[in-house]
């Protein structure tokens, strides 16, 4: 990896050639879908990721028309092609990347900061939602225009929780510490016959990942206390362990089920609580107004409760950065116009279910008639990503993942799998320049 890096860093130091005119190589994810939208430009006629995303540069194209943006669609999540772009010093002008990934690139300067084209497209980093602006905000410059914040939601199956006597002025009661979500759990099961939970326990890391680090941070814990260590051998993180464990050992929760698995539980009204992220709103809620099926107006979906100490949610997002090349007046003047159209339609993007990036939208009445977003808006504030220096977060969430599976197992003692998470973690970023 680090010479991959290096060598990218080579060959940016060496691009200097700039793209003429106006034109702008913008290069994306979100899916494939011009034959379906190639050339739509009403917003309000379209659902989904793909569709939205695609009608939106479809929009600015037609808006303006003294600048070429041509795109490029790559297969999720496109870091492979980025990197190949790189060492052929032909970065894209303009390249969706999750927050998570923006510090691996930062760091070898291979993206630059946006300050300036934010400062022309007349966009403070004061309008940031809190969440979304420390997640682009690295050493005290800002590294992308965020677009989103996605994180884990308490799904929740309403019918079933008021079988189980759990709801309270149409609202489900979710519990405020770990012994009462042990309580509540024990009293669904006893009432419905069903898991409580229903997770994804096999072969999803980021899942295991999301809850420790979520369940830290409300902690307080100093998860990463340098860019070179994690700490996980803490009373904080094996008391989240050891809960996660207890909920299995009792079978309140569903087991050996993976992502495909889970999604199709709680469509089949088969537990109360999946606890999955943002991206899943949409499918859910279409199975909510569909008669007949098992979530038919019982759908609701809520912030992960507070368990322990404060009301804290890992999360990350999507960002626009820029890869690091020379360019025209011309060109950058093109981007910053770019980057105002995208931040002033970014409620459009919050209908495919995640939280907006900018405050004004998370506040607007727009927003809040969405179906469920007045519940989750709570995120944008209590978000919180990985500090910014954290390098290398794909890799250390996939071992991290790992050895708290294998503690909530019972394949590994507790303290032993935290103990090797820790060790494999500070072993990948004692690697990292």
């Amino acid at each position: 990896m680090r010479a991959i890096v290096g060598l990218l860093a080579l060959a940016l130091a060496g691009c200097s050639q700039a793209r003429d005119g106006a034109s702008i190589y913008l290069q994306r994810f979100f899916g494939e879908c011009t034959a379906v939208y190639g050339t739509t430009t009403d917003l309000s006629k379209v659902e989904g990721e793909c569709g939205i995303i695609t009608t939106m540069i479809n929009k600015f194209n037609a808006e303006n028309p003294d600048v070429e943006v041509s795109q490029n669609v790559v297969a999720w999540p496109g870091y492979a092609q980025l990197t190949a772009q790189v060492a052929a010093r032909d970065p894209p002008d303009i390249v969706t990347m999750h927050t998570g990934v923006m510090s691996d690139y930062a760091a070898k300067g291979l993206i630059e900061p946006i300050d300036a084209y934010l400062r022309d497209a007349g966009i403070s980093p004061a309008s940031f939602t809190d969440a979304s602006r420390r997640a682009v905000t690295l050493n005290g410059r800002i590294y992308g225009l965020p677009w989103d914040t996605h994180g884990g939601l308490f799904h929740v199956n309403l019918s079933l929780f008021k079988q189980a006597g759990l709801m309270r002025g149409g609202k489900p009661v979710l519990p405020q510490s770990a012994e009462e979500l042990l309580q509540h759990a024990r009293q669904f099961k006893a009432r419905t016959g069903k898991p409580y939970l229903i997770q994804s326990l096999v072969g999803d890391p980021a899942y295991q990942t999301r809850n420790m680090y979520t369940y830290l941070m409300a902690q307080d814990a100093a998860i990463f206390p340098d860019p070179n260590h994690i700490r996980l051998t803490t009373p904080e993180a094996r008391r989240v362990a050891a809960f996660i464990r207890r909920i299995s050992e009792e079978r309140l929760t569903t087991l050996n089920q993976d992502t495909p698995a889970a999604i199709a539980s709680f469509m089949n009204g088969e537990g109360g609580i999946y606890p999955t992220g943002t991206w899943m709103i949409g499918q859910f809620e279409a199975e909510a107004n569909t008669p007949g099926r098992p979530l038919h107006n019982s759908y609701g979906v809520y912030p992960y409760p507070r368990l322990w100490g404060r009301q804290a949610s890992f999360v990350s997002g999507h960002a626009w950065v820029v890869p690091k090349r020379e360019r025209s007046a011309e060109q950058r003047a093109a981007m910053a116009r770019f980057f105002r159209f995208m931040a002033r339609h970014n409620f459009d993007w919050a209908r495919t279910g995640h939280l907006p990036a900018f405050r004004s939208v998370v506040a607007s009445p727009q927003f809040k008639a969405l179906p469920h977003r007045e519940d989750i808006a709570p995120l944008a504030t209590i978000g919180q990503p990985l500090p910014g220096y954290v390098q290398r977060q794909s890799a250390i969430e996939g071992l991290v993942g790992e050895e708290v599976a294998a503690a909530v197992n019972g394949q590994k003692p507790i303290d032993r799998a935290l103990a090797d998470a820790e060790r494999r973690v500070n072993n990948l970023l004692a690697q990292v320049d």
